[in-house]
């Protein structure tokens, strides 16, 4: 049983069927659909201590879900993750508004935390030249004859996937919902499968698609499960998930000095922001991530006009006129 059915099995029925809804008739992903199974069981486990539940949707109040929402915030929670939350709620609701489950939406005026502004993550120039850099020696075996031990040929597929997270700003989603016949380096770009269902076109650099052709040279020596075409696979010969991406990523910045943190989702906005930096158009920066909205975008704006006041204070001297007064 996967974890998602595992979360569904103790929802009330109206839950799990809004559920079910999203899951196949909105179209939704895997990763989105359980996301909000965790929020909305969450929901319902504050519900039990009033006693209440979703199984009587009809008698859920918008105190209800003001309440549940200072809950999270008494627990430290982050107010993003609170806002996901009650989003997950906004649409359940509306779901079942829709079907007349309920006459009022309890998540009517009730509003999301003020936001932080905080901005993405991300590594420097030189700190990705040293993740995705190459021992001496680890450029793979260099005769065909030879074929390669294991610990080479999962080496190769980390770089292919590194390179691929970064080069071209996928998200690691569709990174790892990439299917072998999804990925012909020769092309110089690869299809990809984006948020809701979006299909897009990203262009591979060089070193990608010579990572990439590496990897997928030696992707048949990991024994597939029957029927797997994923690009990426793990150990066992299953499509490779995302802790096992994150673990990968931690373990090479490790290797490369890399002190912070990072997340694959980090290399994306490193990405972006590299690309902002040398040039490049916020049009056509937006079209590479697959992002809707501009506003999305522009959040690696305000980092660059960050960077670029810090650089106008330290150099221009009418910036420090104040500091210079006796």
């Amino acid at each position: 049983m996967s974890r998602l059915s595992e979360i569904t099995a103790d929802l009330p029925v109206p839950a799990a069927t809004f559920l079910a809804w999203m899951e196949f008739q909105k179209g939704a992903s895997e990763a989105t659909v359980e996301a909000y199974a965790v929020d909305i069981l969450e929901f319902e486990t504050y519900l039990h201590g009033l006693g209440a539940s979703l199984e009587r949707p009809s008698e859920i109040t918008r105190h209800m879900v003001q309440g549940f929402s200072a809950s999270l915030f008494r627990q430290g929670m982050a107010r993003s993750s609170m806002a996901r939350k009650l989003s997950a709620l906004r649409s359940l609701f509306r779901h079942l508004l829709r079907l007349h489950k309920i006459e009022a939406d309890p998540c009517s005026g009730v509003r999301n935390p003020k936001q932080d502004q905080r901005h993405p993550a991300m590594l420097n120039v030189d700190q990705v030249f040293s993740l995705l850099d190459e021992k001496p020696g680890n450029k793979g075996s260099s005769s065909d004859s030879v074929p390669p031990d294991a610990d080479e040929v999962f080496r190769l597929r980390d770089m292919a996937l590194l390179e691929l997270l970064y080069g071209s700003g996928l998200r690691i989603s569709e990174a790892l919902g990439l299917d072998v016949n999804d990925i012909r380096p020769e092309s110089g770009h690869v299809q990809v499968l984006g948020k809701g269902g979006k299909e897009r076109i990203v262009p591979l650099s060089d070193t990608c698609m010579t990572a990439l052709r590496r990897w997928l040279a030696v992707r048949n020596s990991v024994p597939p499960v029957h029927g797997e075409r994923a690009a990426f696979l793990g150990r066992r010969g299953k499509r490779l998930d995302r802790r096992q991406a994150a673990r990968i990523l931690q373990e090479r910045a490790a290797e490369a000095g890399i002190p912070q943190h990072i997340s694959p989702h980090d290399l994306r906005h490193s990405f972006a922001t590299h690309l902002l930096e040398g040039g490049a158009d916020l049009r056509a920066v937006q079209e590479l991530l697959g992002h809707s909205r501009i506003s999305t975008t522009q959040r690696y704006t305000h980092l660059n006009l960050d960077a670029l006041t810090r650089i106008y204070d330290s150099a221009h001297p009418l910036a420090q006129k104040h500091e210079k007064k006796p």
